[in-house]
């Protein structure tokens, strides 16, 4: 079973936000002639790594809720310019929509377990994926979703 990371995805409005910033990326990274992959520096390095790349996701809160997630695919630590360690976690140029669910605000990163983890919305069947953002957003506060 995999392990997954969750953290505030500071800066984006939306998923269409996030969907644009890495898009940015990987098309510099193209540009540059590498693999067009986006990541994210933090100062704390997951202890727990091989976990996390045996199928795991960074899972974005964008204004108070779950809603994408993008696959792991590695994990390099670094010593920045001021001599502190840092990590960056490798990310899938793929943004995945994920069915709601709402979360407090939170620093850093958090460890997230599979069977909490919220489900790919294109996998749902009850018609979710149709409903306007707003809409969804009420009922999973109501936890009607």
């Amino acid at each position: 079973m995999a392990l997954h990371l969750i953290k505030l995805c500071v800066g984006a409005e939306s998923v269409e936000d996030l969907r644009e910033w890495v898009s940015r990326k990987a098309l510099a990274a193209i540009a540059a002639g590498q693999e067009p992959h986006s990541f994210h520096t933090t100062r704390m390095v997951p202890k727990r790594t091989e976990e996390l790349l045996a199928g795991g996701s960074l899972y974005w809160v964008i204004k108070g809720h779950v809603q994408a997630r993008q696959p792991m695919i590695g994990i390099e630590t670094f010593t920045d310019g001021e001599g502190i360690g840092r990590c960056n976690l490798i990310l899938g140029p793929e943004v995945v929509e994920t069915e709601l669910q709402p979360r407090r605000a939170f620093q850093g990163w958090r460890y997230l377990q599979d069977k909490e983890a919220p489900r790919d919305l294109a996998s749902l069947s009850y018609g979710e994926a149709d409903m306007p953002l707003e809409l969804r957003r009420e009922l999973a506060e109501l936890g009607l979703l």
